[in-house]
């Protein structure tokens, strides 16, 4: 049989079905299939147990898997889960997790009435959040390409930033950035592109419409490249035209947040410290009540994923763990600053990623 593609991956899972005494464990989760197997496909499911690697798919991507996926027993599946007691009766497994975050209720109820109707018998054990856990340290290869993801939506973006006219929509904006990523063989952006320009600044997940830019006010843009599946997530917040005193004084205050949470966060810290460096930057600045959401977050697979590092997070940093850091101040009526990076320590040296200029006020 062909050698997997990520031995150690299969590893770190089998070590936990040993450890919570799990026979196996059915992966449901689409970036989480891929995770394991190095097949991306829009369906299926992978049955991991300690000794065993099966990935059922429809007829679109069996042909795909036996590429995309070697090592894995590849079974081609006609309905959604009659492969199901098959399997377990085949491979003896009594205990079996499954994915409880990412399986609605009326699927949990379709395995269930699926093994009832059948005649083996097991037990079906929730597991939350573990697949989750092992994706948010990267290996080598994952950090390459989160790497070439953020070159590229560097690149994007400061070519965004040099073609805005006054007068342009947000949306106009944006495209400018897509098409970009788009001709450097990204394979999408990885989250639609938030272009917030004067008082749409002042919300920090503003849906992109035909609002114009305009001189000398503050424009958030937040955006981000896939690159083989892997996201980057950036934030600059511009001015074209002259900035007035109070803009200036705001994108200082995010700046030393920023900088500061970058120059102290250390492996060991829960994420709750880590925010706590910038938020006491900008509370301390009388904004405290204008920063409202997390610090930042992991990035891999998805824009959003382990660690948090918000004020309640006790999540512990680690090496090889790329997450944000994006602290912001936003006043309705007014506009916004919101300024982004991602940062990963390695070695236990921290290291931003992120290379878009950043504007000189």
């Amino acid at each position: 049989m062909n050698k997997i593609k990520h031995p150690k991956r299969i590893k770190n899972i089998r070590n936990y079905l040993s450890e919570k005494k799990l026979d196996g464990i059915i992966i449901s989760n689409e970036e989480n299939r891929f995770y394991f197997s190095g097949l991306r496909s829009s369906a299926g499911f992978l049955f991991i147990t300690m000794n065993d690697l099966y990935l059922f798919t429809d007829f679109r991507y069996t042909e795909l898997a036996s590429s995309e996926a070697p090592g894995w027993n590849i079974q081609k599946i006609t309905s959604r889960l009659g492969w199901l007691p098959e399997i377990i009766k085949k491979l003896r497994v009594s205990n079996v997790g499954f994915e409880s975050e990412f399986i609605t209720v009326n699927t949990f109820n379709l395995i269930k009435d699926t093994i009832n109707s059948s005649d083996v018998e097991v037990t079906l054990i929730p597991t939350t959040d573990i697949v989750l856990t092992l994706r948010a340290v990267k290996d080598e290869e994952e950090i390459k390409l989160i790497t070439k993801a953020i070159e590229i939506g560097d690149k994007a973006f400061e070519y965004t930033e040099k073609n805005i006219e006054i007068g342009m929509t947000e949306k106009e904006v944006a495209w400018i950035f897509e098409k970009s990523v788009r001709e450097q063989n990204a394979e999408s952006i990885s989250f639609d592109t938030i272009v917030a320009s004067g008082k749409n600044a002042a919300r920090p997940h503003h849906a992109t419409g035909d609002s114009k830019i305009e001189a000398n006010s503050t424009i958030i843009i937040d955006c981000g490249a896939k690159y083989n599946g892997y996201c980057s997530d950036l934030t600059r917040t511009i001015v074209i035209g002259d900035a007035e005193e109070k803009i200036k004084n705001i994108y200082d205050i995010v700046h030393m947040a920023q900088l500061s949470a970058i120059d102290l966060v250390k492996v060991g810290m829960t994420g709750e410290e880590c925010d706590s460096i910038a938020r006491k930057i900008i509370s301390e600045a009388g904004y405290g009540d204008f920063f409202g959401h997390s610090l930042g977050h992991g990035i891999g697979l998805d824009v959003h994923e382990n660690p948090n590092v918000g004020p309640r997070s006790k999540y512990i940093i680690q090496n090889n763990m790329p997450f944000t850091v994006e602290p912001g101040i936003y006043l309705q009526g007014w506009g916004g600053v919101r300024i982004e990076d991602i940062v990963i320590i390695i070695d236990n040296k921290t290291q931003v990623i992120s290379k878009a200029k950043k504007i000189n006020l």
